[in-house]
This record gives C-alpha cells, sequence and structure tokens, in this order.
C-alpha cells in the first residue's frame, strides 16, 4: 500500500472513532473511545507535522484518562425506593426516557399490569427503573432499564443485592433480543427454557 495512502487512513481511522465516540451513551464508554481515537489522529498529527493538532490530541487524550479515573473510582450511592406501578413519578420518568426505552425494549408496554415497581436513585437523581409481576420469591421482570448516565452495571449489582435483602431471590427476564441478552448474561443471568433466569 502507497505510505501517503496509509497515513491517510490512520487519520480517518482517528476521525471516526471521535466521532463514534460522541454517539455512545455511556459516558465511560465515549471517554474510552475518545480516548483510542485521540491517540491516533495524534500519531497522524504528528506524521504530518501538524503539530498544533497533536498537541490539542495529547492533551484530550490526558483530559479524558483524568476523567475515566474520576469516573472508576467514584463511589455512587444508591437508594432504591418501592413505589406503586401508577405512581406520578414512575410514569414521569418512563415518559421522559420514552425513545430510549423503545430502542432497548422494543416489546415493552406501559399499560401492562406490575406489582412490582422500583426506582434506583443516586443521591435523589432517578438511576434506574426496576418493573415486574410478582410470583412469591420470583419476579418476571417487564423492564429494568437504566439511564444512560449510569450504564457501568453499578445500578443493577445494587438492584440486585436489595432485592434479595427484601426477599426476592430469582429474576426471569423472558423476552430479551441480543443486544440486552448479553447484558443479561454479563449481570450473571442464565439462559433457560423460562427465559434468561438469575437466582440471588
Amino acid at each position: 500500500m502507497d505510505p501517503a495512502m496509509l497515513i491517510e487512513m490512520i487519520g480517518y481511522l482517528g476521525s471516526v472513532l471521535v466521532l463514534v465516540s460522541m454517539l455512545m451513551s455511556s459516558v465511560i464508554k465515549l471517554r474510552i473511545i475518545n480516548t483510542v481515537g485521540s491517540v491516533i489522529f495524534a500519531i497522524y498529527a504528528f506524521i504530518i507535522q501538524s503539530y498544533p493538532t497533536a498537541i490539542m490530541n495529547v492533551i484530550l487524550v490526558g483530559v479524558n484518562i483524568y476523567n475515566l479515573i474520576k469516573l472508576l473510582k467514584t463511589t455512587k450511592e444508591y437508594d432504591l425506593v418501592e413505589v406503586k406501578a401508577d405512581d406520578s413519578f414512575a410514569g414521569y420518568f418512563l415518559e421522559h426516557y420514552k425513545k430510549d426505552i423503545e430502542i432497548y425494549f422494543p416489546e415493552f408496554r406501559n399499560e401492562d399490569f406490575f406489582d412490582a415497581a422500583y426506582i434506583i436513585c443516586c443521591k435523589t437523581d432517578p438511576a434506574g427503573i426496576f418493573l415486574g409481576k410478582k410470583n412469591g420469591s420470583e419476579i418476571l421482570i417487564s423492564l429494568e432499564y437504566t439511564s444512560p448516565m449510569y450504564r457501568d452495571c453499578s445500578v443493577g449489582k445494587f438492584l440486585y443485592e436489595n432485592l434479595s435483602n427484601r426477599g426476592i431471590n430469582r429474576l426471569v427476564y423472558k423476552n430479551a433480543d441480543k443486544k440486552h441478552a448479553e447484558y443479561l448474561e454479563k449481570m450473571g443471568y442464565l439462559k433457560g427454557e423460562e427465559g434468561y433466569i438469575k437466582e440471588i
């Protein structure tokens, strides 16, 4: 391959990664992808001797790493608030994130009946919502949604621990698409005849 073309490809790759990072809903993913893109673009800028661009991208790498360390070191404190399914604030939360919920949970219907409803808060900021149907110590999950700012799995870990403390020891999620199935497996769900199951 022509060296000049290869150098251009490096520049395009860096630019694409920086742009893709801006599409990430997770702040942590945004920072990681943006860092990789900035490193590649800085290398490209040094090769073509565009030093102002190179220096700017090196600084961006430093800023991203600093913020990533802060994000990963910060201990989030959550509260689990049990609400009624028709609670007005739960309705507001679902409406506010309606479009995002439709992307990740296309089969969810707010009109369905739920007798298990919880809002997960981080210092009074609503971070997620959990809706389902109880069957003794089991919950058939209808929705387990986390808002974009809190998608680092900490909400899920907190939720499972606290549901266990409230006498729930089994979670079942029946209709998981491929994207959500990856999350469920990451969180310790096992695929069975009923769907994805987690013993807590």
